[in-house]
């Protein structure tokens, strides 16, 4: 049965594919890429965390000369705002990236980016945020926020009801279902992506590396190795299609030389809010002085987390945000 809803969430989403909106959207996008970035220096250099966070920048590669060439208007449009890649074909590509096949044409390496992993990056900071006395609640599944009509009263959870001064929802693709009890709506939907984490394979790469021309990313750390990719709108569930883990293996074989690592830890698959204008929503709820938003973070949740937590921060303690956050408002979508 057709969804309705996911319809109109994608009819909105193909009128806002225009240059206009790219650069709304890009400039938007790296005024919190940087917060994050001077945020993420300051906390690695006071917390020591095992989370394979390196600087190595991103490769996207291209198995032709025409997919190549077509993304040099990208990087023309990039330049502006200091993001360009430099180009690298044949055997100065090669040389660059060992682990990819003689018979991929060439690449554009962003030198600016960095990566981690992001389960062990977590997994430390949850430590550290125990270590500074707060509370984690683990299996604890929420039910509903009650209202008075002008603010949040309690959290209705499965391990009992918690009462707070101001309430921050930050369930991802999960938040719609809770505004809805609120009678309110945020136009996210759950763009499925997969992933398959294993072993490093014996010639790993060095760098990140997006194969554009598949939907394929290749992820090494020191730690492992991880292929991911796929965007598929099937509403909340975490079923896995084997044909999508097929074919984020079969794409990285058409690019490196040892696409797949022994063992196989996880096939996995998660659910990204995503937007439909590709920007995510930090705010005050409407009529609810002491809820605050921070949902529909698409595919960058890890790298835009640290400015959104600072901008969230910044709300409920009054302060006039570190950025300017109107274009993340939720009036937008009113």
């Amino acid at each position: 049965m057709p969804d309705l809803q996911r319809l109109v969430w994608l009819l909105k989403f193909a009128g806002k594919c225009t240059t206009g909106h790219l650069e709304h959207v890009v400039v938007a996008r790296q005024r919190m890429l940087r917060l994050s970035e001077a945020l993420y220096a300051d906390f690695f250099e006071d917390e020591k965390i095992d989370s394979d966070y390196e600087q190595r920048g991103i490769l996207v590669v291209f198995k032709s000369e025409a997919a190549m060439q077509e993304y040099t208007r990208m990087n023309d449009y990039l330049k502006q705002f200091g993001m360009e890649a430099r180009p690298f074909v044949g055997d100065a590509l090669l040389q660059l990236e060992p682990a990819l096949r003689d018979d991929v044409y060439g690449g554009w390496y962003h030198a600016i980016d960095s990566h981690l992993r992001p389960d062990h990056f977590l997994r430390g900071f949850k430590q550290i945020l125990i270590r500074k006395g707060v509370a984690v609640e683990e299996n604890c599944r929420l039910l509903n926020l009650h209202s008075d009509g002008a603010m949040i009263t309690k959290a209705e959870t499965s391990s009992g009801i918690y009462t707070a001064d101001a309430y921050v929802l930050a369930a991802g693709a999960w938040a719609p279902e809770i505004f809805r009890k609120l009678k309110m709506k945020l136009p996210i939907q759950p763009g499925k992506g997969y992933s398959i984490t294993m072993a490093r394979p014996a010639l790993c790469p060095k760098i990140p590396c997006i194969f554009e021309e598949k939907g394929v990313v290749a992820t090494p750390w020191e730690s492992g190795y991880r292929l991911g990719g796929t965007m598929e709108f099937s509403g909340l569930n975490i079923r896995i299609v084997a044909k999508r883990i097929q074919n984020l293996k079969d794409g990285a074989r058409e690019y490196l030389k040892e696409p797949i690592g022994e063992p196989v830890h996880e096939e996995w698959v998660g659910m990204r809010p995503m937007v439909y204008d590709d920007l995510p929503v930090i705010d005050r709820a409407p009529g609810q002085r002491n809820l605050l938003v921070a949902a529909g973070h698409g595919m960058m949740g890890i790298s835009l987390a640290p400015a959104t937590g600072r901008l969230i921060a910044d709300l409920v303690a009054g302060r006039d945000p570190h950025i300017d956050i109107s274009p993340f408002s939720i009036k937008r979508f009113q």
